[in-house]
């Protein structure tokens, strides 16, 4: 008996092309699986990822073709992919227009070496709509009089999906645009050059050099691809709904910029050799959202700047039956407290490596809303349900409000700032240890967290202080299996979940300041096993089967290994400190 589940596509499988508006994962086959038009956070056109019989796709139907290899042209999102057979080989590109003449998709395939078929089947708003398609010439159709599809061979409309037919020998093209054009082939190759250049462009900001240069790299360029160009928020992750748990309720919509991924986000750009205009750009995003809509607790974004919709529900089957399938979150009604805090370290690694003060006025505003509020118990940093008054929410408010005090001119702001920052460690160091001496992940709490080897790291406490120590003994024996960390959720037995991939690469810069180098390699090792071939990364992992888990490609845990990465080259190797 067939599984139900085996009709999904691996996570693992999955490649990202991107304008920096929007984005599309693709699958080895070609198959277009996830795609929103217009925007990252609008509905989407293709949710096959999410539902394959009811989600839509762009599939190609390539007969006695085998997958061989896929990369990304020089330094740019046009991935190539190659395929074989008996009969010979080909190639099959795919790219979204970058700051062009016209956005959407581009596929242009080789000579193939035998006949094969297109099959464009939308399903618009998340299937809750049908699409209407219209033939408007024998190689030229619209969908829903708004989109545009051009291609190279006659086109057939059957029902609710496009269909071509392609005979072996022959080159051919698709276009899938925003806006209706004349002689989309030149389009076509005018826009390829065009794309490699801007890509080229925007690549030039930052240039790395050093160990495990490729994986940092391919890092990079799916952060850029994340990025929405026009303001420069870098959202959490492409997709929505991706599980956490298969078969649990734990599915949430990343397609949001989360405050609490700035200063971890920032600090990677900024020491990976940045020139500073994408982490700049990312903190004038914030701190305009922030001034924007005027509350300072609001832990994400839209790309409009404005709150996250409220959490709702799709018919969509869900990936490996796993629902709910949202669009929207509820965590956007929470205090986190480590939300704001992240900005002002953020904020502060800009202002120490620029020399600036740029946005001093929203940086001042959060300051002193933690001032004021750090005594609440909060929601923490996995945006739990229950609020407590949790250790590493403390600790990152004490550390931000410490170090953007040196940046005030106030001296009277200076030292309030300051004094905050003294009465928030001395109420952890009297509340937040267990019995046992460890950081606690909350005040009163037994229980400990993988985010305590944050507070070293943000300068909080020695790496080798008694409740690190402590801390680290615990982690290793309850939390560690072969070099990959879990986290610990107070709502939800976290067993049930995978292995935590951002806090396993905090693990690893703690090793980093204690100069393990073994044990940085190896967890480094363990981790880099959760890297596909073109270098997306999932939220979780499976340290069992390697299943991956959780929404992609997770710009918190690219961001976590780049920064491991660099504290290892100049810690070992030596090279700029860290901000």
């Amino acid at each position: 008996m067939n599984n139900r589940n085996d009709s999904f596509t691996p996570l693992h499988d999955l490649a990202i092309i991107s304008d920096r508006r929007s984005c599309a994962l693709l699958d080895k086959r070609g198959n277009i699986v996830w795609y929103c038009p217009l925007r990252f956070d609008e509905p989407s056109l293709f949710a096959s990822l999410l539902d394959p019989e009811e989600g839509g796709a762009w599939k190609l139907h390539l007969p006695e073709m085998d997958f061989e290899r896929r990369e990304y042209l020089e330094d740019s999102a046009l991935l190539q992919t190659y395929f074989s057979g008996e009969k010979g080989k080909m190639c099959l590109e795919d790219w979204m227009p970058l700051e062009a003449s016209f956005y959407g998709i581009c596929r242009k395939l080789s000579k193939a070496p035998v006949s094969y078929h297109m099959e464009f089947s939308p399903r618009p708003n998340y299937n809750r709509r049908p699409p209407v398609l219209e033939l408007r010439g024998e190689k030229h159709a619209t969908l829903d009089f708004d989109f545009y599809f051009y291609a190279s061979h006659p086109l057939e409309v059957k029902g609710d999906s496009i269909f071509c037919q392609v005979p072996a020998g022959e080159e051919a093209w698709f276009i899938f645009s925003e806006k209706a054009m004349k002689k989309p082939e030149e389009k076509l190759e005018e826009e390829k050059e065009h794309t490699l250049k801007n890509w080229q462009r925007v690549s030039s900001h930052i240039t790395y050099s050093g160990p495990y240069e490729e994986e940092v790299q391919k890092s990079l360029r799916l952060l850029r691809m994340l990025t929405f160009a026009e303001n420069g928020g870098i959202i959490a992750a492409a997709t929505t709904s991706l599980p956490e748990v298969v078969d649990g309720e734990r599915n949430y919509d990343y397609r949001y910029v989360w405050l609490r991924d700035a200063a971890m986000i920032v600090s990677a750009l900024a020491r990976a050799g940045s020139d500073g205009v994408e982490e700049r750009k990312f903190l004038s995003f914030i701190c305009s959202a922030m001034h924007k809509i005027k509350r300072p607790v609001v832990p994400m974004f839209n790309l409009d700047m404005q709150s996250a919709g409220k959490d709702q529900p799709l018919r969509l089957r869900g990936y490996k039956d796993s629902r709910p399938v949202r669009y929207g979150n509820d965590a956007n009604d929470q205090l986190q407290l480590d939300a704001n805090s992240n900005v002002l370290i953020a904020a502060k690694v800009i202002f120490n490596r620029y020399n600036t003060r740029e946005h001093w006025g929203t940086v001042r505003r959060l300051a002193n809303f933690l001032t004021k509020h750090w005594q609440e118990a909060d929601h923490g940093i996995w945006e739990e349900t229950p609020r407590h008054h949790y250790t590493s929410s403390k600790v990152i408010t004490s550390i931000s409000l410490h170090y953007i005090a040196e940046h005030s001119r106030d001296e009277e702001e200076k030292k309030c700032w300051q004094d905050t920052a003294a009465a928030i460690r001395k109420y952890v160091e009297e509340n937040c240890l267990t019995s046992s001496g460890a950081y606690a992940v909350y005040a009163g709490s037994e229980e400990v967290d993988v985010s305590a080897v944050l507070f070293p790291l943000w300068g909080f406490t020695e790496a080798d202080s008694k409740p690190m120590l402590k801390t680290m003994e615990v982690l290793e024996q309850d939390f560690c299996y072969r070099n990959l960390y879990r986290r610990h959720l107070v709502e939800y037995d976290s067993r049930r979940e995978g292995v935590f991939l951002a806090g396993t690469l905090w693990v690893a810069q703690y090793w980093v300041m204690r100069k393990d180098w073994d044990k940085v390699e190896a967890i480094l090792e363990a981790s880099l096993r959760f890297m596909n071939d073109v270098g997306i990364m999932p939220e979780e992992g499976d340290p069992e089967t390697g299943e991956w888990l959780g929404n992609l490609p997770q710009t918190f845990v690219h961001a976590s290994l780049i920064g491991t990465i660099i504290d290892y080259k100049n810690a070992r190797y030596g090279g700029d400190e860290a901000d």
